[in-house]
């Protein structure tokens, strides 16, 4: 289709999979809308901040992509926060690149509210269109951070302008669009909801007693699971009070894993937040039962997903929050917090439940629950996975995305606006399960199921980075060759 495609994602580059400090779900959105965009035709560049001097300045991949490392600030590691006095100069970097590439984009695809200001600046520089995907706000940040936000004071008069200018913003929920009209009153006629997703040829079910025995967990215990970056406003805190109730209150004896960290092994001096987690699972009795795993690499994490017998995750808040999805296509049910992305990837009785996000109570309530009820676990993890599948692979998110370029691009289908819907394409009508299930109850089928579209594509980490190396050019560009 000849069309050239610039993603801009100043602090999360695809290559932070390697052991980068900055990696969490904007690595993995742009790596595999980029893959799976190179799949449809596209011709697809990331630009990205060089956070090393080990980097080349650009590496090309077997599918056609090219990861440019851009030269804003210094070559080492800056945290997020502090990234926004150098994006002037990322700017001017692309405009050069620009000129002396002859590489003419049709349009920027910015990723975080950072980008989306270099992309703004484009803009005005060349005329070319950007649509932006902010990842997190800057006000909703502010709301459930206040003062332990480090992000400067200018971000949400940045993000103002940038959804003034923006040809197009996408929200990746329902609960992101809300935010977007009544905390910045975005123009609803240029705003669609296409949501992250999941990597299904990564994460799917492995026979539970298989990823025991791999992982070396008793066969016969009962285990919850909590995975993701240990921070505060993950809400971890929650989870430990919650599975205690399950023990304390309710009788069931379980062994709650905790996978994350800045280590491969637990460090409370690297992680501070495992140094309190620990004071608040001895504090709440079941020190002896929360075990904290470590920071485990992708390729293991589908064994720990199915592995466990529920998947617990209670923010504060989540602008979207990729880790329910990956455990729903493992076919883990997700006992999740009632706020932003989860409340639209969890169906509440269908594919899990959802509760309050600092309601220990409730979390020990829906756990006892399904622990009472076996075969109703085994129909949440059966619609866990067809929802996965079905509503959320990137190949289907990509598509999406490509409609939405091409609706900007050309012009006589720019009126076709409200296409891109959540109703249309990424939900799906389901019966939901009795709460009290009967002790035959069984996996009901979907009123109006979405056709299965499982993405048979590579990992876009593995395809852009797990590979041989070959030789340099005159920019230092590497070429990666299969």
């Amino acid at each position: 289709m000849n069309r050239r495609i610039a993603l801009i994602s100043e602090h999360a580059s695809p290559l932070a999979s390697l052991g980068g400090t900055d990696f969490g779900g904007q690595n993995v959105y742009v790596a595999q809308i980029a893959q799976n965009l190179a799949a449809l035709g596209y011709a697809v560049d990331i630009f990205t901040r060089r956070g090393s001097d080990d980097l080349p300045r650009s590496v090309r991949c077997p599918s056609g992509i090219r990861v440019i490392h851009v030269p804003a600030g210094p070559p080492r590691y800056v945290p997020k926060e502090d990234l926004l006095p150098y994006m002037e100069e990322f700017t001017d970097f692309v405009l050069h690149w620009r000129r002396c590439r002859g590489a003419r984009y049709d349009l920027y695809h910015a990723n975080f509210w950072m980008s989306g200001l270099v992309a703004a600046d484009l803009k005005r520089a060349t005329g070319t269109p950007f649509i932006v995907t902010f990842h997190a706000l800057g006000r909703v940040r502010r709301v459930h951070q206040g003062q332990a936000d480090g992000f400067p004071d200018a971000r949400a008069e940045i993000e103002d302008r940038i959804i003034r200018e923006a040809d197009c913003v996408i929200a990746e929920c329902p609960q992101d669009e809300e935010d977007l009209l009544c905390l910045y009153g975005a123009d609803p006629e240029r705003m669609r909801i296409v949501p992250c997703g999941v990597d299904n040829t990564r994460f799917s079910p492995v026979p539970k007693g298989t990823a025991r025995t791999i992982l070396g967990l008793d066969p016969d215990e009962r285990i919850v699971l909590q995975l993701g970056r240990l921070v505060p406003r993950k809400g971890i805190d929650n989870v430990i009070r919650g599975f205690a109730r399950l023990i304390t209150v309710h009788g069931v004896e379980a062994r709650l894993l905790v996978v994350g960290g800045e280590s491969d092994e637990p460090d409370p001096v690297r992680t501070p937040e495992i140094g309190r987690l620990r004071d608040v699972a001895r504090a709440a009795g079941v020190g002896d039962r929360v075990v904290f795993v470590g920071r485990r690499g992708r390729d293991v994490l589908r064994h720990y997903y199915s592995a466990a017998d529920v998947f617990v995750t209670t923010p504060w808040y989540e602008p979207f929050g990729i880790t329910p999805l990956e455990a729903m296509a493992c076919g883990t049910p997700v006992i999740g917090a009632n706020v932003g992305g989860i409340k639209f990837t969890v169906r509440d009785g269908e594919t899990g439940y959802l509760v309050p996000p600092r309601d220990p109570d409730a979390v020990g309530e829906r756990l006892a629950h399904l622990y009472r009820y076996p075969q109703l676990m085994r129909a949440l993890a059966a619609r866990a996975i067809q929802r996965a599948n079905d509503c959320f692979s990137w190949s289907n998110v990509a598509q999406a995305i490509a409609r939405l370029y091409e609706d900007l691009l050309t012009p006589h289908r720019r009126q076709v606006h409200r296409q891109l819907s959540t109703s249309t394409l990424f939900s799906e009508r389901l019966v939901p399960l009795p709460v009290h299930p009967a002790a035959d109850v069984a996996p009901m089928e979907p009123e109006l199921p979405l056709p299965h579209v499982a993405s048979r594509l590579a990992d876009a980490q593995q395809a852009l980075f797990d590979r041989p190396r070959g030789g340099d050019d005159d920019l230092g560009n590497v070429e990666l060759t299969a």
